[in-house]
């Protein structure tokens, strides 16, 4: 079987990663940062779309990739209206809706523009694996306290779904037939319960533990009273939520490894605020058990903050009674688009097709 020579792409709100693979071995993985000042030339985010893309073909040729080469084209999707998992193939409704009518505006909204310009000029395929608003949830999941209000499914489906594959094939069985609970620990943590190959229930960085970053769900009573104080509008207080919240907000600090080294040094607040993270974590993970009727084949952890061997200790003690717990770092956002995309070329999964929602 030939190699797949994969040119990836995943844009972000301060710099572009570019990558080629043949396919899951590396050929370069490049960081390309933007400046403030580059970035604020651009009045809307789609102006941006020449200037990026300019980025990746340089990045390209800086590491000697003659884009003749490629096989395919593969990009981290942007915030479509709600779809199912898996690959979709670029076309000219996505590009559209990213630009016309996306969820929310973000950088990733530019990826599958430029993933389709260079691909068509190479007459290869293009594709988006797993964006941001996968939805899969039971329809029971979505159900809130209010009619008017929705659970949604927001979340890091992207490297999920990555180490649950993962996971699968270490164990030689297959995604689909496996009941797991995912963890995303990162600046957000998101923790999702995937029932024979679909995301059923989704705990979003909204509602769940607090994180570096984020409050996680909070007292409802006390947040009313909270955010109807004189000094607060929408815009302070989303900030505190998804900005100053959590590590930040009890250690200032979103950094794990400081909190940390603030522990070894005798900190008992540090070491009483991160095992209370991990406890919360923890309750989470053991809700979407329950959801489950307790068959559960393993937890996973994964993201940035799994890095922690002192927070996944604190969960597995927690937890390990519900089923066997495997820590998996790290956000292999990169990786995560090459294997979708192999599993894909190779037959394994079908492409789907989106249409516009005007």
């Amino acid at each position: 079987m030939d190699k797949e020579r994969i040119l990836v792409i995943n844009p972000g709100s301060t710099s572009t990663k570019v990558a080629v693979y043949d396919d899951m071995e590396t050929v370069f993985v490049e960081n390309v940062a933007h400046s403030e000042a580059e970035l604020a030339a651009f009045k809307e985010l789609f102006d941006q779309y020449e200037y990026r893309k300019k980025l990746v073909l340089e990045a390209m040729e800086r590491h000697e990739i003659d884009k003749n080469t490629l096989t395919t084209v593969v990009s981290r999707g942007g915030l479509l209206p709600p779809v199912p998992s898996g690959a979709f193939e670029v076309n000219d409704d996505i590009v559209w809706q990213l630009k016309n009518k996306p969820q929310n505006e973000h950088p990733s909204n530019l990826g599958a523009a430029i993933a389709k310009s260079i691909a068509d000029d190479l007459g290869l395929t293009a594709y988006i694996y797993d964006p941001v608003t996968v939805d899969e949830m039971d329809e029971i999941a979505k159900v809130a306290g209010l009619p008017e209000m929705r659970r949604k499914s927001l979340g890091h489906p992207l490297n999920m779904r990555a180490v649950a594959h993962k996971y699968a094939r270490k164990k030689g069985r297959a995604y689909g037939d496996m009941n797991l609970i995912i963890a995303h620990l990162g600046g957000g943590i998101t923790i999702s319960l995937h029932k024979k190959g679909r995301m059923i229930d989704m705990i979003s960085d909204e509602e769940g533990p607090f994180s570096p970053e984020r409050t996680g769900g909070l007292p409802l009573f006390q947040v009313i009273d909270e955010a109807t104080q004189e000094q607060e509008t929408q815009k302070t207080m989303m900030k505190r939520v998804k900005r100053q919240g959590g590590l930040v907000a009890h250690l200032g600090t979103n950094d794990a490894r400081k909190v940390e080294e603030m522990i070894a040094n005798g900190d008992q607040h540090a070491a009483l605020v991160y095992e209370a993270m991990a406890n919360s974590i923890s309750k989470h993970i053991a809700s979407l058990a329950a959801v489950a009727r307790g068959n559960v084949d393993a937890i996973i952890l994964t993201g940035g903050v799994a890095h922690s061997k002192m927070l996944t200790e604190w969960i597995i003690e927690r937890v390990s009674f519900i089923a066997e717990v495997e820590v998996i770092p790290g956000e292999n956002e990169m990786e995560a688009l090459v294997s979708g995309v192999l599993r894909v070329r190779r037959g394994q999964e079908k492409v789907r097709t989106f249409k516009k929602v005007v």
